[in-house]
């Protein structure tokens, strides 16, 4: 290391009120503002200093809609930086001026919570709505496959269009969709075309095109009302699930839409509680959770369950 360098590097250091800079961004990262609060200087001398530190590759800054954040950045400096911070740290803190730094930082990080939590007091009435007007109706759903095992192999049996498989397949390492409908394939090929790890198969589900053992999970998805034998396709699911893995199906509580026989297929009025465990039980499934899902207000059809077991 040139000795210009680290005398360089001591200049920058040596004033005290940067020294204390660098101990306050290196606990937070902070505004301009801010630091003028806590060191009680004005913004003129805060962004003097502020750019010094940065010429010299201390401090690193990004910007946030109208804010810029600045934070200690000692990531790409050599180790005898990182040494002779360690030792500057450990006699700044020490001392009455950084003490009071740190009493005023607390207070200005209490502000900005408090300003985050009027905002959510002051709209809690309305938060659903601003969320999805914000972000969509379903934005906080989208996150949930974030708890999947992104080593698995999930299977989504009776995929249709592949909205299910979309919503999963960027968060596992393969996704296999199956389908028997030559139509719903080609919009569910469409739909996944641009997800590597997802491939669509044709397939029936009581003879699915899947080896055993393959999955580590499967949905079956509004499915099961469609098929004339029900405990033939969860057979097939046990057949191709992992030890341990796991299988959810959505489907329809007991309903008398007779109509939807004739208009939409359906072979299964909706299933029950007991009708589920028995044909889960009978398949090799153990360990069933059944729960009734919350009724849209502006939901047309039939009440929903999910019903969630493992393959024994």
């Amino acid at each position: 290391m040139p000795a210009t360098e680290i005398f360089d590097d001591l200049s920058t250091l040596a004033d005290a009120t940067r020294s204390r800079m660098l101990l306050l961004l290196e606990r937070h990262e902070v505004t301009v503002s801010e630091l003028c609060t806590v060191l009680q200087l004005p913004q003129s001398t805060v962004s003097r200093h502020l750019k010094t530190l940065a010429d010299g590759g201390w401090v690193a800054s990004r910007r946030d809609g109208t804010s810029r954040y600045y934070t200690l950045s000692l990531d790409d400096r050599g180790t005898h930086v990182r040494r002779l911070w360690s030792l500057l740290r450990d006699h700044v803190s020490l001392t009455a001026g950084a003490d009071q730094d740190a009493r005023r930082l607390k207070n200005v990080l209490a502000r900005r919570q408090a300003k985050s939590q009027e905002f959510f007091e002051s709209t809690a009435g309305q938060w659903d709505k601003v969320r999805a007007d914000l972000f969509g109706p379903g934005s906080y759903l989208q996150v949930l496959p974030g708890l999947i095992d992104q080593r698995w192999v999930v299977g989504d049996l009776g995929c249709g269009t592949g909205a299910a498989a979309s919503a999963l397949a960027p968060f596992v390492a393969r996704l296999i969709a199956v389908d028997r409908s030559g139509e719903m394939l080609q919009a569910a090929r469409r739909r996944l075309r641009d997800m590597p790890g997802a491939e669509v198969r044709r397939g029936e589900l009581e003879a699915l095109p899947i080896a055993d053992r393959e999955l580590d999970a499967a949905t079956l998805i509004l499915v099961l009302h469609h098929l004339p034998d029900p405990a033939a396709a969860l057979a097939e699911a046990h057949r191709v699930l992992k030890s341990g893995g796991r299988l959810v199906i959505a489907d329809m509580l007991p309903h008398d839409r007779e109509e939807y026989r004739q208009q939409m297929g359906h072979v299964w009025l909706g299933f029950s509680e007991e009708q589920m465990q028995r044909l889960l039980t009978a398949a090799g499934f153990e360990r069933m959770r059944i729960i009734a899902l919350p009724v849209s207000a502006t939901a047309k059809g039939p009440a929903l369950f999910v019903a969630t077991a493992v393959n024994a």
